[in-house]
């Protein structure tokens, strides 16, 4: 008897080991338990700690509850300014009721990455670029209020949503540095005429000083030769006053002084006549005869040629059968010129 108790006391704590064993369950801090019995879901949810369910009657269910980093895929799409672009972002965000996590969507990590991926394609081309690239923010915000609007109902809060990078054509960036570029010199040219502004504004004032002490512009060019000749140069240039250069321009006779004035018996002298100075053409010349001739042989003067005598020897005589050049003729005297008186008694004869 006593043998059948002890057998029948060491069944029941077997079997309540077993049951304890198979009810047991353990749920983490972060986690939450979510109990299915028969199907059906309980409406208590288990807490962290040591919990029972029944066995092979309940499914318990873990849930976890931190915040999930989830990186959302690059997306490819055009702005509202017709730019293609290529943006990829990260999302953060966690179950905040673990039944509807479970219930109301199958797989809730899925559909909010789904959901990531339609929103950030949405946001882009309501966009333009230029709010891609520097009001980030306000976008970030919108596409948590796209995300979070139907996560609410799956038990899931979103709790931040960032655009990483935004890639754009090579092209693009070209355009856009040839952009920046030029608006970066467009200040500077700003800038420089500002500057030069403010320094012809101090040069006027300048310049009025030194008009009331001309000693002062003196100065000032001693300062300079001063300062050219620290550099240790070898060559010295001195400033030429452009009042000295008015005062000479001033001082020089002008064209119309510098003309002669033409004297009055000038404008007596009687102008010939275009006969006078151009006579008319007379007869042609009669051709002159040829220099040579057969038989005859050709005397040029010495003094037409104006060449130095010269003794040529045996080499200037002529080759035989060549008739040699005869001499000079001797010079005959003009005669003299007729009186007046001796032509009238000619012209006085005649009559």
């Amino acid at each position: 008897m006593v043998e059948e108790l002890l057998t029948a006391g060491a069944a029941a704590v077997g079997a309540g080991a077993v049951y304890l064993m198979a009810a047991a369950r353990v749920v983490k801090q972060y986690e939450r338990g979510v109990v299915f019995r028969l199907g059906r879901l309980k409406s208590t949810v288990r807490g962290p700690g040591f919990t029972m369910v029944v066995p092979f009657l309940d499914r318990l269910t873990k849930v976890n509850m931190q915040i999930v980093t989830m990186p959302v895929p690059a997306q490819d799409g055009i702005t509202r300014d017709n730019v293609t672009v290529r943006v990829d972002a990260v999302i953060y965000f966690k179950v905040i009721d673990a039944a509807d996590a479970l219930v109301r969507v199958e797989d809730y990590r899925f559909a909010v990455a789904q959901m990531a991926q339609t929103s950030l394609r949405s946001i882009i081309g309501k966009s333009e670029l230029d709010d891609l690239l520097s009001n980030r923010e306000q976008l970030n915000q919108g596409l948590e209020l796209m995300i979070d609007s139907p996560a609410v109902g799956w038990g899931v809060q979103i709790d931040r949503v960032e655009i990483k990078d935004v890639s754009l054509p090579e092209t693009m960036k070209r355009s856009m540095a040839r952009q920046a570029e030029a608006d970066r010199e467009r200040r500077a040219r700003v800038i420089n005429a500002d500057a030069e502004l403010q320094a012809s504004k101090k040069l006027a004032e300048a310049a009025g000083v030194m008009s009331d002490q001309p000693a002062a512009l003196q100065l000032r060019l001693l300062q300079t030769v001063v300062a050219v000749a620290a550099e240790k140069n070898s060559t010295l240039v001195l400033p030429f006053p452009v009042e000295l250069l008015r005062f000479l321009e001033r001082a020089a006779p002008t064209p119309q002084t510098a003309a002669a004035p033409v004297p009055q018996a000038a404008a007596s002298v009687p102008v010939q006549a275009p006969s006078e100075l151009w006579p008319e053409p007379g007869p042609e010349p009669e051709p002159e005869p040829e220099l040579w001739s057969e038989g005859e042989a050709f005397v040029v003067p010495t003094e037409e040629l104006s060449l130095p005598p010269y003794d040529f020897g045996e080499a200037t005589r002529m080759p035989p059968g060549v008739p040699e050049m005869p001499p000079e003729p001797p010079e005959v005297p003009e005669p003299p010129e007729a009186s007046e008186s001796g032509t009238g008694r000619t012209s006085t004869g005649q009559e």
